[in-house]
């Protein structure tokens, strides 16, 4: 019988856990009443507007903004100048180490563009038009200068270079070698050359993806207004308010309790709303007007001056014995960072070759600059890249052993103990729990017919993060639950933390209402992003109801005049032990709570370090028009391992949404910039993300192989899901019409070229 979701999930008696209940921001959002970050109004508002470099590399000569300032209607213009210099390069804003001064010239260039887009300057007006009219007084003096635009090029000795003072890192150690190679890394265990001379089939390759963007729905946007007090209030949309607070802080150089960041609804961001663009500079433009600034940013300037995720060139080698055991592999990652460093290789390195258990691994990893706007997160950065080589190259040898694919995966699968090129030893995964399912699925079991047609398979794998987060909820006398934390909801993270309260109060989630705080209203918490969330926000939740119960308890002892010890709660009762007749439900316990002591709240802070990482596998078919190059995707099916599904119809979505991105990243989508770095697609028209019309019914197998490190045995699921696509479709190509695809995007142009290269006619 044909594999269904249910046959992988686990059995436990939890009442909330499991279930899927209706979202509670739902009905705001089908009936548009939820405030987004451009609903923002208030009196007095000003509109601002930035100017943006139009040269890929350029010297900034000079700036003049008296035309611009004197212009009717406009109120003030700011440039870098008016940022603050730091006394410091290096400061901590809660997630590591960050340059701020490589910050302070992304948000408003300091003598130098590095990027078509980049800001240079920024006016404050009375109206929209009349601050794009005061952009084009502003005069700006440029020596314009060659761009780099490929990492290879970037990376050669004589290559120019884009920051003056970037000096090599290599191997944790400062070279003192000023070049365009902001790190290198590398990890290395086993005899790495004596396992490949003793491999009986070794397959290399070298891969080039482009660059892609995360394609969120709603652009950056952000109000921001000074108070003549000194008290900063900042209302935008973004992954992360308190990472908001500590850039912004830090950028003005004034304490974070100066900074208030209210999060508005987020109309997407999967890694890109992170990092702060317009929030200093309209906070620079209020304190100079002493009124609200208000900035949205226009799709071309999202897709220009916004961080998308960084084009990489690749190399993987491995090597297998004839009994299909892997002894050997070895990759070399160049990760394009941008116009500024930053570190997408080593994400790309975590999780190369951790779905599979080798005892020889080298890898050296590179953070590249380029003429290219500073990339960002883009669910599971750094990974999907990698995976496109490994899992090929993969595919490759399988074919070379004539061994099946999935059965290949299964041989050499990593498993608890398994060590990861990195250094960690996993605990329990469920990499081969995936495998399996995805052998007894019915895609799998399916036959695949017809001329220039193919399966293909991949696996893929994000390691997850924790980070810190709070929680705290009230209990009202009615016996509900208000529930406050600090993670914007992207995908409905509010119902899934309130559900890991609802369930060990013994309560219905309905009976719980959760609201997302701002900086002033909850305790610390880390950004949305890592797929930590429904994981680390989620045990906070349960730990402010364990909090609950104890004082509850206390409050059951009080109200029968007994003794502590002797009140149990079970299945949302509190009983007395030595007295079966004093029995109270949460609900009439809550009502007694103001004869008891009054009001009553729970709270908890978390920095969990048990997380589990989550492997997904993917299965694609294709058809290939040998023509055109055009690929027609007929069926694909995600199998993911959730740990546990705290709501089954969240992870689902979390599964599709990152498979649909992934194929687009696979098959269309891509920067596609001029020789002068000018970027020639700056809109969804030309940048081809694909809609309901490219794609099939994505079908999801959810698996659980509880994290040991969670209460419920939690693992984020919202990353995973992408790195697998390109992979398994470009294996899925190969066998339709018979051509190694080694270029991402593989745009029917590509693999025409590809089929025109090897002769190729898919027959």
């Amino acid at each position: 019988m044909a594999a269904k979701t249910e046959d992988y999930l686990g059995i436990e008696d939890y009442k909330v856990i499991g279930t899927r209940p209706i979202r509670h921001d739902g009905v705001d959002k089908v009936t548009g009443r939820a405030i987004y970050g451009a609903d923002v109004q208030m009196a007095g508002l000003l509109h601002g507007k930035v100017l943006r470099s139009p040269h890929a590399h350029a010297r900034i000569r000079s700036i003049d903004t008296s035309r611009a300032e004197a212009h009717p209607g406009v109120r003030a213009v700011v440039t870098v100048a008016d940022i603050p210099v730091p006394e410091s390069a290096i400061v901590e804003l809660g997630e590591g180490p960050t340059n701020i001064l490589y910050l302070r010239a992304n948000v408003l260039a300091d003598g130098k563009v590095l990027y078509e887009g980049h800001a240079v300057a920024a006016v404050a007006a009375t109206d929209p038009n009349v601050a794009e009219e005061a952009l084009e007084l502003i005069e700006v003096d440029y020596e314009v200068l060659p761009p780099l635009l490929d990492v290879r090029e970037a990376m050669a000795e004589d290559a120019p270079l884009l920051l003056e003072d970037l000096t090599t890192q290599s191997l944790g150690e400062d070279t003192g070698k000023v070049s365009n190679i902001a790190t290198h890394f590398q990890h290395r265990f086993g005899d790495i050359e004596k396992a490949f001379d003793e491999a009986d089939v070794v397959v290399e390759r070298e891969f080039q993806t482009g660059t892609v963007h995360q394609g969120y729905i709603e652009p950056q946007n952000a109000t921001a207004l000074w108070n003549p007090d000194g008290r900063l209030t900042v209302w935008c949309s973004t992954q992360g308010a308190f990472t908001v607070r500590q850039q912004v802080a830090a950028l003005l150089q004034t304490s974070v309790v100066n900074v208030r960041v209210i999060p508005t609804e987020i109309g997407g961001g999967f890694g890109g709303k992170i990092r702060v663009y317009l929030e200093p500079v309209e906070a620079l433009l209020s304190r100079k007007t002493g009124q609200p600034v208000k900035m949205v940013m226009s799709r071309d300037e999202v897709l220009k001056a916004t961080g998308p995720t960084p084009g990489s060139y690749i190399r993987v080698k491995m090597g297998a014995k004839k009994d299909g055991r892997l002894v050997a592999a070895q990759a070399y990652l160049a990760y394009e960072s941008g116009g500024f460093p930053g570190g997408w290789a080593e994400p790309g390195a975590m999780c190369i070759f951790a779905p599979y258990d080798i005892e020889n691994i080298l890898i050296d990893g590179y953070n590249v600059v380029v003429n290219k706007p500073q990339t960002m997160a883009y669910r599971a950065p750094g990974a999907t890249n990698a995976a496109f080589g490994s899992e090929t190259v993969v595919d490759e040898i399988c074919e070379h052993l004539g061994m099946e694919p999935l059965a290949f995966r299964l041989m050499n699968s990593a498993k608890e103990g398994t060590r990861r090129a990195d250094g960690p030893t996993f605990p329990r995964v469920g990499h081969e729990e995936v495998v399996k399912a995805a052998m007894e699925s019915d895609h799998y079991r399916s036959p695949i017919e017809g001329p220039n047609r193919g399966r293909g398979v991949a696996s893929g794998f994000w390691f997850n993060v924790g980070l810190k987060s709070s929680a705290s909820a009230s209990v009202n006398t009615d016996g509900t639950v208000s529930l406050v934390e600090g993670s914007t909801d992207i995908g409905g993270t509010r119902t899934s933390v309130a559900m890991q309260l609802a369930e060990p109060l013994g309560i219905p989630v309905e009976d719980v209402q959760p609201v997302v705080a701002d900086t002033d209203g909850v305790g610390e918490t880390d950004v949305t992003g890592g797929s930590r969330v429904t994981f680390a926000t989620g045990w906070a939740a349960y730990e402010a109801a364990q909090d609950i119960i104890r004082q509850m308890v206390e409050r059951a002892a009080i109200f029968w005049e007994i003794s502590v010890d002797d009140v149990v709660f079970e299945d949302g009762t509190f009983r007395s032990k030595s007295d079966p007749s004093k029995s109270l439900s949460f609900k009439e316990l809550a009502g007694k709570l103001n004869q008891t002591g009054g009001p009553l709240m729970g709270r908890a802070t978390v920095d969990p370090q048990g997380v589990g990482g989550s492997f997904t596998m993917m299965i694609a078919d294709v058809e290939v028009d040998p023509e055109t190059g055009k690929v027609d995707i007929l069926r694909v099916t995600m199998i993911q391992d959730a740990g546990k599904a705290i709501h089954p119809s969240y992870v689902e979505g979390q599964m599709q949404g990152g498979t649909a991105q992934g194929i687009g990243w696979g098959l269309n989508e891509e920067y596609f910039y001029t020789e002068s770095g000018e970027l020639a697609n700056a809109s969804l028209l030309d940048y081809r993300m694909p809609t309901c019309l490219d794609l099939p019914m994505i079908e999801t197998v959810i698996v659980e192989v509880p994290n040991p490190g969670h209460p419920y045995g939690v693992r984020g699921v919202g990353e995973a899901s992408i790195v697998p696509p390109p992979a398994a479709l470009a294996n899925a190509i190969y066998r339709a019409v018979g051509v190694r695809m080694e270029v991402l995007p593989m745009s029917p142009g590509q693999i025409l070229e590809t089929l025109w290269a090897t002769g190729g006619d898919g027959s």
